[in-house]
């Protein structure tokens, strides 16, 4: 059996894509208020009507309803995420909202209820909206201090219950999206790269004095970094190409090695230098982040891309690169690459000799609820089965290949808001929620088949998926 002992099966979800309840019980506005299109158009100056995240799917009143359904399925641990505004409606705010930590308090009790292990995101795309006008999000070093109050608010009032965090969600992000990941209200085309890093480092130092503080108060809790997994491959074997290839790498491994070597590496020195960068840093903080490295790295994977020194080859993923003509795409062109996460389990490991976490892996699909012959509704979602069964696969051969895997949680198990497109027709979940792009809908939750298939590979601890190839070698 290649899955140890204590492998942590679950799924994950962000509070900004699933709870809804924008305003309630003193929350305050949070960036995802203003962003009703995703990533795809520009900020409102105020929350829409047309803004899907306002309500979600309600998970902010029905997750009893929801962690009840993900018990069933066998969940060990599941991973959601603290949203900021709920606990500091401003972020910079004296004192803390009660009602806000009381809601986080009934959700981990109700997960603990069941045996499920919560892994907390602190900071998931969801910055408080008055940090970002007042202060341009992570560009103010000011935001360092006001994280600082708001970790040590939650270490302290939830270090019972949850063992498990992670600092920043896809903490390389900021370099694609400034705003979403970073609450940087700057256009993209006029931030500078000087700015840009800088906010980074702004990040890194936060990120480690959550570490810092988290081993103080929750001794034996496991802290993590939280990246955005992207392999990339040559288009050609050309030496030029490889380079390419190197470079583009560079960008995301610089984020692993400041969370685990806690050291600014010698390529990004180089890259600041040759692109008139310098990071303003205190000896202090330059301490903090070599004393106080992450337990463990936890990334995001869905797509591997191609790089090349010269030309194109089509269009790429949504993430940037090129086309790789190998490989087929989701019905939002993200290419399938199951290989591509053993092969960046392998990598990383590799590199930074600490435990990994796959904390997102999914496939975003068109999903139609039919029938299910018992009087019930499901969705055939096969696709999505075959998609998670190759991944998994890929999983078990990394572990086999020597590299130590915490635990694997999907990307969306409830059906939930996309991030990119602000759509709820971009489903990944094993259960279906009953609410549409327009808004319509009744947000009843409807079991689809993957619920199922997952409910039978934790049961058999993945022993299934060997049952799950040979029956699709057959046919």
């Amino acid at each position: 059996m290649a899955f140890p002992k204590g492998f942590l099966w679950g799924g994950a979800v962000a509070a900004n894509q699933c709870e809804g309840a924008y305003n309630a019980d003193g929350k305050g506005l949070d960036i995802q208020d203003i962003m009703p299109h995703g990533i795809t158009d520009a900020p409102t100056e105020e929350p829409t009507a047309d803004n899907l995240k306002l309500t979600a799917i309600d998970f902010y009143h029905r997750y009893k309803e929801d962690i009840a359904l993900f018990a069933e399925m066998g969940f060990k641990v599941f991973r959601t995420s603290i949203a900021w505004s709920r606990i500091y409606p401003n972020g910079d705010d004296a004192e803390p909202n009660e009602a806000g930590l009381q809601f986080y308090d009934d959700l981990f009790d109700e997960c603990r209820k069941y045996g499920i292990e919560p892994l907390v995101t602190i900071s998931h795309y969801e910055t408080p909206l008055h940090l970002a006008k007042t202060y341009n999000g992570w560009m103010s070093h000011d935001l360092i201090g006001f994280y600082e109050c708001y970790v040590r608010t939650i270490f302290t009032r939830y270090r019972d219950k949850v063992k498990y965090w992670l600092t920043f969600n896809e903490i390389n992000s900021v370099l694609h999206e400034p705003l979403l990941s970073g609450g940087i209200l700057t256009p993209k085309s006029e931030l500078s790269l000087q700015d840009l890093y800088q906010a980074c480092h702004h990040e890194f130092v936060a990120s480690a004095l959550a570490t810092k503080i988290g081993h103080e108060i929750i001794p034996e809790a496991q802290i993590g970094c939280m990246i955005l997994a992207m392999p990339t491959y040559p288009l050609t074997p050309a030496p030029d190409d490889m380079i390419a290839v190197m470079r583009a790498e560079h960008f995301n491994d610089f984020f692993g090695d400041m969370h685990v070597r806690g050291v600014y590496p010698g390529y990004m020195n180089r890259y600041f230098r040759e692109n008139g960068i310098e990071i303003r840093a205190t000896e202090e903080e330059l301490r903090l982040l070599r004393e106080h490295t992450v337990d463990f790295v936890s990334f995001s994977y869905y797509v591997s891309i191609c790089e090349g020194a010269g030309g194109t080859a089509g269009g790429g993923n949504i993430l940037g690169g090129k086309k790789n003509p190998y490989l087929k795409a989701s019905d939002w062109g993200w290419q399938i690459d199951p290989q591509g996460l053993r092969y960046v389990l392998n990598r990383f490991y590799d590199r930074w000799q600490k435990p990994l976490f796959i904390v997102e892996n999914g496939l975003g699909a068109k999903d139609v609820l039919v029938a299910d012959g018992a009087g019930g509704r499901t969705v055939a979602d096969d696709d999505r089965i075959d998609y998670l069964s190759d991944h998994l696969v890929q999983v078990e051969e990394a572990i086999t290949d020597g590299v130590p895997v915490m635990g694997y949680t999907t990307w969306g198990c409830i059906d939930l808001v996309s991030a990119s497109t602000a759509q709820m027709s971009k489903r990944y979940g094993f259960i279906y929620v009953d609410r549409n792009d327009d808004g319509t809908g009744t947000l009843a939750r409807y079991r689809k088949k993957s619920f199922h298939w997952y409910k039978d590979v934790i049961a058999t601890h993945g022993e299934c998926l060997k049952r799950c190839v040979k029956e699709s070698l057959i046919k």
